[in-house]
């Protein structure tokens, strides 16, 4: 996601910013600005594109002068990426500059009290609230300031703050979103990750939630939301940059499956208000909906994956017929679209060739576009009517796994949208399904947690030469996608079938030590699984299944069971998915295969 990145010392700032925001490239962005202080004010400089464009308006920071300074490279989330948009923010002074990594849910309600105030806003961000609301509370005392606007705040933020009135002083605060401390001599450094400040510094400290952070050149004091000083332990580096990176991960992919959590909680989280589901973001209004007789789902790969899940999701709860196509067939097979037609578009980057034709086509057939992206301002967004952005942040990995898991999250928030206002779903109903959602992203981390469960059975299996999933309902849905995981990285022959389908030719393949992955969370189809289990180990299948807790009877058929936290069967997928992603991870590390590059794979395919 977006980069952090603050000095103050005695060396000159904005080269120090400029380094320490390239060692952060590799999570994505698509502007970068810093501001610095000197001449007794904050001076800002900020830029839509590559650091490049940035490095090249400073001289690589010879022509802005200061030795304290806040820098930020964006990953668009709230506006397009713009020079406008880019952070730092200031406010409406310029006295106080902000940097923001994270997702403040209520900035509509603060934006509206502050214009009420007579602040003007310049962006469409929601981090300007942050700057416009710090200078509305600011008395003279920056910490005291920055707690009264935690309090105020919703969300998740990593903040650097700088103002006018204090050359010596830099403020940072953590809450959800990754900050930390780097400590040098006569010199002291702030950063969303380790690899901007590692060649400077090794002793860092790890910022805990709410933890608020003073930083002078010669000190540092950490404060709780109380004011109260926190001691904390010196947290010593032995990584290199390239470990860095990751995080200290092996590999990108466990990165980014590790920062799940995190990246549905920011998906679902700020469009749920009072048990409600708000998409504020989109326009469909009750009567838009109620006008919609078919949807047409239409993705590629692991989006199109996520859009059978959404198919199931809405017809179960708005009563409205679904197809789902494949991009690269749609475009070409004269699609019958009718007055009354949506069309759903799921990509990650928004730049896939085959479902930005699809869209193409569908819009001049008179359909609306609702698209589902992760990428601000891309092709797909850009030329669709309504977007609902999954909050993912950027994928490294060739294999997707965050950004399918928020796929599905935004797809439940559309088919729940609908239904409410189709009068489908009843309000006890709804609320049923909103809690369940809520506790989803730490149902997430419990199965992350008993990771190495998986990792011991893919290292007794990670030889096999066939693998096949087996799921019924929704479970066939994320089957398909587990063993495109499997096949992607790992580059095992493996198939999904419908397990109703067994007898109609498929097990004719099983036979004596034959892996089946077998899906078992749908309690209506948990019967049916159980004999599809028993058909393939009467044929010699070795089995994993997966099923949601409670269900201990499965342990009878299975030679491995992986439980996944209760929930709403209609919600399992996030979760049967996590325990799918790990098993292929792992199974491709045994094999020495190149996880995050796997051979002949792009990340995004931008030709047909």
């Amino acid at each position: 996601m977006c980069g952090i990145v603050g000095y103050i010392g005695e060396r000159q700032v904005a080269p120090i910013l400029l380094e320490g925001l390239k060692k952060l490239e590799y999570r994505g962005y698509d502007s970068a600005g810093i501001a610095v202080y000197h001449d007794a004010k904050v001076n800002v400089v900020k830029a839509k594109g590559r650091l490049s464009v940035l490095d090249e308006r400073l001289a690589g920071g010879l022509n802005m002068p200061g030795t304290m300074g806040i820098g930020h490279t964006r990953w668009a989330t709230h506006g397009a990426p713009s020079d406008l948009n880019s952070h730092p923010h200031t406010s409406t002074s310029g006295c106080i500059a902000v940097v923001h990594n994270g997702i403040i849910e209520n900035y509509l309600s603060l934006r509206e009290f502050l214009s009420g105030k007579g602040y003007a806003f310049v962006s469409d961000t929601d981090t300007e609230v942050i700057a416009h609301l710090t200078d509305y509370y600011y008395k003279g005392d920056l910490i005291e300031t920055i707690i009264k606007v935690m309090n105020r705040v919703e969300g998740s933020y990593a903040l650097g703050v700088i103002c006018d009135d204090y050359p010596d002083e830099m403020v940072a605060v953590r809450k959800d979103s990754p900050l930390i401390v780097g400590l040098g001599y006569q010199e002291n450094f702030i950063a969303s990750d380790i690899p901007a400040i590692l060649e400077h510094t090794r002793s860092i400290y790890l910022l805990e939630d709410k933890e608020v952070v003073l930083l002078r050149k010669h000190e540092v004091k950490i404060y709780n939301i109380d004011r109260e000083e926190i001691q904390k332990e010196v947290f010593t580096v032995n990584w290199d940059v390239a470990s860095a990176e990751k995080g200290g991960y092996e590999h990108f992919m466990m990165k980014e499956m590790s920062e799940q959590p995190k990246a549905i909680k920011d998906t679902i989280l700020p469009r749920i208000r009072n048990k409600e589901v708000v998409l504020s973001d989109i326009d469909l209004s009750k009567a838009d909906v109620s006008a919609i007789k078919k949807i047409y789902i239409v993705a590629c790969g692991t989006a199109w994956h996520a859009g059978l899940v959404g198919k199931t999701a809405i017809e179960r709860l708005a009563k409205i017929p679904v197809e789902v196509d494949l991009a690269s067939e749609f475009r070409y097979r004269d699609p019958i679209i009718e007055e009354g037609t949506l069309v759903i578009i799921i990509s990650q980057s928004g730049e896939t060739a085959d479902t930005l034709a699809a869209l193409r086509e569908a819009k001049k057939r008179g359909a609306k576009i609702l698209s589902v992206v992760n990428v601000v301002g891309s092709s797909i967004a850009r030329e669709s009517d309504n977007v609902l952005y999954t909050w993912a942040g950027p994928e490294i990995a060739v294999a997707s796994t965050k950004a399918y898991t928020t796929q599905l999250s935004a797809m439940y928030l559309i088919a729940l949208h609908m239904g409410v206002m189709k009068e489908y779903v009843a309000r006890q109903d709804a609320d049923t399904i909103i809690s369940n959602l809520e506790q989803i992203p730490d149902k997430v981390q419990r199965i992350l947690e008993s990771k190495k469960d998986i990792q011991y059975f893919a290292s007794k299996h990670y030889n096999a030469k066939d693998v096949f999933f087996l799921g019924r309902g929704m479970d066939y849905n994320v089957a398909m996608e587990g063993s495109l995981k499997l096949k992607e990285i790992s580059y095992i022959h493996s198939e999904a079938y419908a397990a109703g389908e067994l007898k109609h030719g498929t097990i004719a393949l099983i036979e004596e030590g034959t892996l089946v992955i077998a899906l078992a969370t749908q309690k209506h189809l948990f019967d049916k699984i159980l004999s599809n289990i028993k058909e393939v180990k009467a044929r010699g299948a070795v089995v994993l299944a997966i099923a949601q807790e409670g269900h201990v009877e499965i342990e009878k058929e299975a030679d491995f069971v992986m439980y996944i936290p209760e929930t709403d069967p209609l919600l399992t997928a996030v979760l049967t998915v996590v325990p799918l992603q790990l098993f292929a991870y792992y199974v491709s590390v045994e094999k020495g295969c190149d996880v995050d590059k796997p051979r002949n794979l792009a990340k995004s395919v931008t030709v047909e």
